[in-house]
């Protein structure tokens, strides 16, 4: 264990213990129904301490932005939405990429305030970048864009690939 990850929230094992399962974790505690508080120590736990969540936006002027955020600001900013409005985020398709200790992962996603909506209100990739350590894999990063008229996502990411 090192100085950084010694101080991180305990994770369940089950949620760490291989790429597919932490993602599969991380759109699991953001999901859930319209009042339904998350579980945010599960999520912390999901993350390297100093771990960044950066959300991409066109805003009211067009132009194009980012904010980066630690876990904290992450909860604080989208955490009442999502329990005030229902979320629910699912994997569509994922490409993987490892090497050694580090993988990268291109997660494609739909976007539902309920979970038996028909369609969805927003698609997107999550580029999310994951470290093993310590027996468990950790999120470093997670990086993000939203489908749009000017930008759909590309067939090659509705279809899921690992190297």
């Amino acid at each position: 264990m090192t100085s950084e990850t010694e101080n991180a929230p305990a994770a369940n094992p089950d949620d760490v213990a291989s790429i597919d399962a932490i993602i599969k974790a991380l759109y699991d505690v953001i999901s859930g129904g319209q009042g339904v508080r998350r579980d945010w120590n599960r999520l912390r736990s999901l993350f390297i301490p100093g771990a960044r969540l950066i959300p991409t936006a066109t805003r009211p002027n067009g132009e194009k932005g980012v904010r980066v955020l630690d876990v904290e600001g992450y909860i604080a900013g989208a955490g009442p939405y999502l329990e005030e409005n229902g979320f629910f985020e699912g994997e569509i398709a994922r490409r993987t990429d490892r090497f050694g200790n580090i993988a990268h992962a291109l997660s494609t996603y739909d976007s539902r305030h309920r979970a038996d909506d028909p369609e969805p209100f927003s698609r997107g990739i999550n580029s999310i970048q994951l470290l093993y350590e310590d027996n468990r894999w950790w999120v470093v990063t997670i990086f993000w864009d939203a489908e749009g008229a000017d930008k759909p996502i590309p067939e090659k990411y509705l279809q899921s690939r690992e190297d």
